[in-house]
């Protein structure tokens, strides 16, 4: 059986075990009962819950299990000896010879995946009949218990409410884990890399050149300063030097000037900006604004502006991040009391005068959270970089020259065939876990600064 064809029959079980109970409970109002601890439909959701949640997470633990034993099995045929040793060949062969015997391939570049497809479909055969069985085996066994406990005295209200909130907890701990197991494996790989590299030559190190890094001295060509010198200049001084200025005035006029129906049309049509996938931004960063910005920097007499310069990706990604701050402005400034805008009024000040002394300032801390989110949005920003912005690690100050980001090189160094013992991939971890660790503080700066600010309003 498929696994969509097990999920709707465990699923149709949960469906019959509910109404039974339901119709079982429904009898319990008869006079002869005098107390009754739960609703019908309570008891009907607890058997329905008890028939289906076992057999879930046996199969949630099965998917993540049963890979790996189905290859152990098609490892120890006799057709597995003749496999290279470990390696990418090894791991390509085995693919290949999956893929053949789940049917989801015609053929195979390599003969020996076509001998092993038969032991992998066996296999995979057999052990789907194991998860199949014991599924079907944990869900009558969990109906047929919760089905026992039927009764005008039990508190089946109780127990629903028990569960849900245990799947609520495990939903919101989801998150919490995810965050942890990055952190954890960012950390990992880092630390294996800073027994290399010195941590104080990687920081502040000023030459950036990984595809000659010295294995004596791998520090010496792994300087990542120019890199976190080209994000900061991109991502903090470009874009927001385009972002910060159009997404605020976006923001008072749209609150401040604009009519109701102006307002209707023009704030959707603004926030459209943020749905845009990134790779679309890449290709316009690429193709539209970086020649014309190389054309620019020629017309004013600077003859060497480069294609890739920190200029093109810099004023895509503010275009990008207008919405961010559009938006948190607008919030922002709709959350000032009217009634300091009316006073203002009232005394004689004009709109623009209002804005300027009163609005603005009472606002500012929530336009500066929004600011930051902004900021750590556009430096953690990979595919404009990628596709706009130039792989050569500098450190200047034109905005013409060609420069390099942190994802860009995390990229860069991570893609093709890559051995994950030296300092060379190594260091796109402790890449990360800088850009993460500066992402992090951003953000919560952000959210200080915003919690504070609606404390002064509520």
């Amino acid at each position: 059986m498929s696994a969509l064809g097990l999920l709707f029959t465990v699923a149709g079980l949960a469906l019959i075990g509910w109404l039974v109970a339901r119709m079982r409970a429904a009898t319990f109002r008869r006079p002869r009962v005098a107390r009754f601890s739960a609703l019908p439909a309570h008891h009907g959701w607890f058997v329905g819950i008890c028939t289906l949640a076992p057999p879930l997470i046996l199969l949630a633990v099965w998917s993540a299990t049963a890979p790996a034993l189905v290859t152990d099995a098609v490892l120890a045929t006799p057709a597995a000896a003749m496999l290279p040793p470990p390696g990418f060949e090894r791991a390509s062969i085995l693919s290949e010879a999956r893929e053949l015997g789940a049917g989801r391939s015609q053929g195979a570049f390599h003969d020996l995946a076509e001998k092993l497809a038969p032991a992998y479909a066996r296999a995979q055969h057999r052990y789907d009949t194991i998860a199949t069985a014991a599924a079907l085996l944990l869900a009558f066994a969990g109906g047929a218990l919760a089905f026992t406990r039927v009764r005008p005295d039990f508190a089946a209200r109780t127990q629903v409410e028990r569960g849900v909130m245990l799947m609520l907890l495990v939903a919101s701990l989801i998150a919490i884990l995810t965050t942890v197991g990055i952190v954890a494996s960012l950390i990992y790989e880092s630390v294996r890399f800073f027994r290399l590299v010195p941590a104080g030559e990687f920081l502040f190190g000023t030459h950036w050149s990984p595809q000659v890094v010295d294995s004596r001295d791998p520090g010496a060509s792994l300087g990542a300063l120019p890199l976190f010198w080209g994000t900061f200049f991109i991502g903090a001084v470009i874009a927001m030097a385009v972002a910060v200025p159009l997404g605020l005035m976006s923001a008072i006029y749209l609150t401040q000037y604009a009519r109701p129906v102006t307002r209707r049309w023009m704030k959707p049509t603004l926030e459209m900006l943020a749905g845009v996938p990134t790779v679309v931004y890449g290709y316009f960063a690429a193709l539209t604004v970086a020649p014309a910005v190389r054309e620019l920097g020629v017309a004013i007499g600077i003859r060497w502006a480069s294609s890739e310069s920190a200029l093109a990706a810099g004023l895509v990604m503010g275009i990008m991040i207008i919405p961010f701050v559009s938006s948190m402005a607008d919030d922002s400034i709709a959350a000032v009391p009217a009634a300091m805008r009316d006073g203002s009024l009232a005394m004689g000040a004009t709109t623009s005068e209002t804005i300027r002394k009163v609005i603005l300032p009472a606002a500012l801390p929530g336009v500066v959270g929004g600011i930051l989110l902004a900021v750590s949005r556009a430096i953690g920003e990979t595919m404009i970089v990628v596709m706009a912005a130039s792989g050569v690690a500098t450190l200047t100050l034109n905005p013409f020259a060609s420069t390099t980001t942190v994802t860009k090189q995390i990229v860069d160094l991570l893609t093709g065939e890559a051995e994950f013992t030296s300092a060379k991939t190594l260091a796109a971890f402790a890449l990360g876990l800088t850009l993460f660790a500066v992402t992090l503080a951003l953000n919560v700066v952000a959210l200080v600064v915003v919690k504070r600010y609606r404390e002064s309003y509520e």
